[in-house]
């Protein structure tokens, strides 16, 4: 449990350096170029739940791992409306969905979710008391 539950926290820091977003002309961007402090409060979950990886707390890695995810899908809702916000010039909605759709996600997203979603099913596994009583 303990060894998913790493590999799943391995994966959520390895995944913040990925590409996540593409935004033509400028590239791609990991969790570091779309926001500071989003790239922090990922970071500092994580660090949140090594604790709870430490300590034996499936709880703990649990929480942190919803938290995790939840954080992961308001970064996407952010992105979607960032990117409409940033075309709110043109006169006309559909010119804004369309230019706001040339902005894409990327493959890093699956690890980054992948990485939470470890850490949150790796604590509900049962452990089975393997001492056999004479």
């Amino acid at each position: 449990m303990k060894n998913i539950q790493l590999l799943g926290l391995l994966l959520v820091v390895i995944g913040s350096f990925l590409p996540l977003v593409h935004v033509p002309i400028i590239g791609n961007w990991n969790y570091w170029k779309l926001d500071h402090y989003l790239a922090i409060a990922c970071w500092i979950l994580a660090a949140c739940a090594v604790f709870g990886i430490v300590n034996n707390s499936a709880k703990i890695v649990r929480l942190f791992g919803f938290l995790l995810i939840l954080l992961f899908a308001f970064t996407l809702v952010a992105i979607k409306m960032q990117s409409l916000e940033y075309f709110s010039f043109l006169p006309f909605k559909s010119w804004r969905e369309a230019f706001a759709g040339v902005v894409t996600l990327k493959w890093g997203w699956i690890v980054e979710f992948l990485g939470a979603f470890l850490m949150v099913l790796a604590g509900n596994s049962k452990k089975v008391n393997q001492r056999t009583q004479i």
